[in-house]
């Protein structure tokens, strides 16, 4: 492909993104090598960022041109063992080794015809399951973190998202393009850093979907730091299990957040929101759910979303 701030091509592709972005983030003084090895040389000559290839390939233990080829995309086919090798050079912990070799995988059985973009339509089940949860704020994801359904507090939590259409309301995007988004979130930074990390996971692996490629490409063209995030290649962000929101409406709270796979929804997540009762955040929540718009317990329709992916 000609550009790396894109999901699609080959998976072979993908793999050597992911290399080079960890060779590049690994100093040599983190993997111990020095003047004396042979390895390095004098450090006010050095250019490139991180380790470079050939010392990548011997601390591996593999040739530089099998190394070259595996980063260029040229060789899809790497053994468990040099898989293993290159994590403990790179020193990958064990989700980005999993990562690793999950693009490997991914790599050696590429079908070059896209999957298609997953259903948007949720079970009357699911939806009666957010009406549920109430007051706590919940909803419902797909694997592009689409917010596909909700319960009114779960909506009405992420101040602003209400605005946007009900097809239009994505996560990621809200995190990024939304201009409440970085005064909801005291630690936006740390936000932002785990969202990005979520999505690189998940396209690492299907970089030519459809949901994906659409709204990665739309935050790379309109946002740069979006674009600089993306460039790093993190796949191990974790969200805190408390989050605090300084919301306009309800004050600042601190909530406990959990997510969850759910049986028969292959990549969707149910995120919830909860506060000890009796507590002034568990009142917060009480007063959000009561005085959030009759309008936020709607749920885009199949067909709504299709119009939506087809507007330009």
């Amino acid at each position: 492909m000609a550009s790396e701030h894109t999901t699609g091509g080959s998976e072979g592709a993908e793999l050597g993104r992911f290399l080079r972005a960890r060779r590049t983030r690994t100093t040599p003084d983190e993997v111990g090598l020095t003047v004396g090895t042979g390895l390095r040389r004098t450090p006010g000559l050095r250019r490139t960022p991180g380790l470079r290839r050939e010392e990548l390939a011997t601390l591996a233990g593999i040739s530089i041109d099998y190394y070259v080829r595996l980063e260029r995309g040229k060789e899809t086919r790497p053994s468990p063992a040099v898989l293993d090798s290159l994590a403990r050079a790179l020193h990958l912990d064990d989700q980005e080794h999993q990562h690793l070799r999950d693009l490997a995988a991914r790599a050696a059985r590429y079908a070059p015809e896209p999957p298609p973009a997953p259903s948007r339509t949720v079970r009357p089940h699911l939806k009666l399951l957010l009406e549920t949860m109430r007051p706590n704020p919940a909803y419902l994801l797909s694997r592009s973190m689409d917010v596909l359904a909700w319960n009114p507090g779960g909506l009405a939590l992420y101040a602003g998202l209400g605005d946007w259409p009900a097809t239009q309301r994505n996560l990621a995007r809200y995190l990024f393009l939304h201009p409440a988004a970085r005064e909801l979130f005291p630690n936006w930074d740390t936000q932002v850093r785990a969202c990005v990390s979520r999505l690189r996971a998940v396209a690492g692996t299907a970089p030519d979907a459809p949901d994906l490629t659409h709204i990665v490409g739309e935050l790379l063209l309109k946002s740069p730091d979006f674009a600089k995030l993306w460039e790093r290649y993190d796949v191990t962000g974790r969200k805190p299990a408390h989050k605090t929101f300084q919301h306009p409406h309800v004050g600042t709270i601190t909530l406990t957040a959990q997510a969850m796979y759910l049986e028969g929804t292959p990549g969707r997540r149910l995120g919830v929101y909860t506060a000890e009762p009796g507590t002034p955040d568990h009142d917060a929540l009480l007063l959000l759910d009561l005085t959030a718009p009759r309008s936020a317990s709607h749920h885009p329709s199949e067909r709504e979303g299709q119009q939506s992916r087809e507007r330009p």
